[in-house]
């Protein structure tokens, strides 16, 4: 089941500095029907949040320089009920606790089921505001 017009377009900020996999993720984020603009740092994420328009931002944990658990703190400093998911390659768990509401987590590979799963509640939050 791919994304339908009838739900609203997530605008998605994607982090991450693996080439090949920011274009592959970004392609498994678009046939869910997420609207997508990507970079590879955490740097060039925050200047692109801070011009606002997204809904959702995604960031590899590990990412050079400044981490995606910083860039997180970062966004939610400045707007504490942001959606940020991180994208792993291991079970966050316990850490998610201390960042807020609507901090989740997706481990790496992502599963489509809990992708499509998140996206649905990331989506009733938005049409709720």
């Amino acid at each position: 089941m791919t994304h339908t017009d009838a739900s609203p377009r997530l605008r998605t900020l994607f982090v991450e500095d693996n080439h090949e996999l920011r274009e592959q993720i970004t392609d498994l984020f678009e046939e869910e029907g997420l609207s997508v603009v990507s970079c590879a740092s955490a740097e060039e994420a925050l200047q692109l949040y801070a011009a606002g328009g997204f809904d959702l931002v995604v960031t590899d944990v590990s990412l050079p320089r400044m981490s995606g658990v910083d860039l997180a703190r970062a966004i939610l400093r400045s707007v504490p009920h942001a959606w940020v998911v991180f994208a792993s390659g291991y079970a966050m768990g316990n850490e998610l606790s201390s960042f807020g509401p609507n901090v989740r987590a997706l481990r790496k590979p992502f599963e489509l089921e809990e992708l499509k799963a998140l996206a649905q509640e990331i989506r009733g939050q938005v049409a709720a505001r």
